[in-house]
């Protein structure tokens, strides 16, 4: 089965010199929920924009749901749903209007708009709040809704732009829960953009690091956490011998440090290397007072990638889809 996204060479350039994204190629199987990460600036917005025709390409090419985006962009937004940072839904509408205008919008049959309306606001847990206006809405209310106008006339791939920027860790956890119903019962295939990497980590199936508009690694969370990141392990020693030399030709071990009896190190997998360290410790006469570790979490791939963390990239700046939004309206 082809991938239900295709990327080849994209290249985007925004008049006179400004490179935007630069050839990014990449692909997104049906059903996957990929994300997309990168700092400010990076291209991430700018991807996707040319992906949901939004914005032309430069050069390069990319089929969505096996159409053509350049050649074919209707084909492509009846296929897609984009759910993008900024709220578009009307205040003064009430939520189940908002719903029958996206359906409406999006050309779904008359006859089919009241019972996709229903479902989906039962799905969000919405249903206590449709004959509401939005402007009562909580942020999170919002958000949910927002993703209902995405899905109401069921689309192939989902397009979220930063799904829970802004939102308590309490409502951030709801939205995670709908989009893993939305993968796992629908199939809807996801591509997401996050500033939260807990987020893309537990929600995504493969991820991409984009920055200066070119993609720089790309593979499931876990199998990056183990290139990029690795476990580290601390160890307390009863003795003064020096074992760091003997710690540097363990496999996999790397980054050796030591402070006085407390030696830290890097490894893929603690558990397969600790079973060697402590038969050479005890071997030497000496013994391990104190052992802790901890596991590699999606921010130290970021901050190995692209030489900072995700957390100093936050906020601040003009918002991303109304910059990238002029300077197209500048080029055309």
């Amino acid at each position: 089965m082809p991938p239900i996204i295709e990327a080849e060479h994209l290249t985007k350039f925004y008049p006179p010199k400004t490179k935007a994204v630069e050839d990014v190629s990449f692909s997104v199987d049906e059903g996957e929920v990929f994300g997309f990460l990168g700092p400010n600036g990076a291209g991430k917005t700018t991807t996707i924009k040319m992906l949901t025709t939004l914005a032309s390409i430069t050069s390069g090419k990319a089929k969505v749901a096996g159409f053509d985006v350049a050649h074919d962009p209707s084909a492509v937004r009846r296929s897609i749903g984009v759910v993008p940072q900024e709220l578009t839904a009307d205040d003064e509408l009430k939520g189940n209007e908002n719903l029958v205008l996206a359906a409406k919008l999006h050309h779904v049959p008359r006859s089919e708009v009241p019972g996709r309306v229903k479902d989906l606001l039962k799905l969000f847990d919405l249903e206590e709040a449709a004959n509401r206006r939005v402007r009562t809405f909580s942020g999170g209310m919002r958000r949910r809704l927002q993703m209902a106008m995405g899905l109401v006339h069921s689309p192939k791939v989902m397009f979220l732009d930063e799904p829970t920027l802004g939102l308590d860790v309490q409502t951030r956890t709801k939205v995670w829960d709908y989009i893993t119903r939305l993968n796992h019962d629908r199939g809807l295939t996801v591509f997401m953009t996050t500033h939260y990497l807990e987020e893309a980590d537990g929600l995504c199936d493969r991820i991409a690091i984009i920055d200066h508009g070119a993609i720089k690694v790309s593979d499931s969370p876990a199998h990056l956490k183990e290139k990029f990141g690795g476990d580290v392990l601390s160890i307390s020693m009863s003795g003064d011998t020096d074992l760091s030399e003997f710690l540097r030709t363990v496999p996999d071990v790397s980054d050796v440090t030591r402070e006085g009896r407390v030696y830290k190190m890097k490894l893929p997998r603690t558990e397969r290397a600790l079973p060697v360290i402590i038969e050479g410790v005890t071997s030497r006469g000496l013994a391990i007072t104190e052992i802790s570790f901890s596991r590699p979490k999606l921010d130290d791939v970021f901050l190995e990638v692209t030489g900072r963390s995700m957390r100093e990239d936050e906020g601040g700046g003009q918002d991303s889809w109304v910059q990238n939004l002029n300077l197209e309206r500048q080029a055309s």
